[in-house]
């Protein structure tokens, strides 16, 4: 095959490439799909199995105000709790209300643990609200929210 003609149809594959997102194409991979891709409200129905969610203060959330990159966003969890067999933190998820997935962390915790914190950054798509949500051992759930301005570098 001659340098020239290799060019040329490697400049048409450019080409078509390049017009397949334009004709439509391409939309279908841009569509969430899965089991992950849930609204908040589904998201906490599928952890509380429908039951009512608490917002206390006993749940602290930490998370800048103002994030300067969406790709790393460091959040803390603490919860009040004693950590014994019968009072204790079962399970903390930290979720992003608009994000595509919007479950960014599930932590499961047993009295062994001690404590009920952890930290960890998350991936925030734009200004939008965390909220975690702490499963009690007793059955109940709790939450704490807040909003996080993303200025720049959001994933989404």
């Amino acid at each position: 095959m001659e340098r020239r003609s290799f060019l040329k149809s490697f400049g048409a594959m450019g080409a078509a490439i390049t017009l397949i997102p334009q004709l439509g194409y391409g939309e279908e991979a841009k569509k969430v799909a899965g089991p992950n891709a849930l609204s908040l409200d589904a998201a906490m129905s599928a952890i509380t199995g429908g039951k009512a969610v608490t917002f206390s203060p006993k749940v602290t959330l930490s998370a800048p105000e103002i994030a300067e990159n969406g790709a790393v966003v460091p959040v803390k969890v603490s919860v009040e709790s004693p950590m014994t067999e019968k009072d204790h933190v079962k399970e903390i998820h930290v979720l992003a209300s608009k994000n595509n997935n919007v479950r960014c962390a599930d932590v499961y915790l047993s009295p062994a643990n001690g404590s009920a914190s952890f930290g960890t950054r998350i991936k925030l798509g734009g200004t939008q609200d965390v909220v975690a949500v702490v499963k009690m051992s007793d059955g109940t759930f709790l939450a704490a929210k807040q909003n996080v301005k993303v200025t720049i570098g959001g994933c989404g």
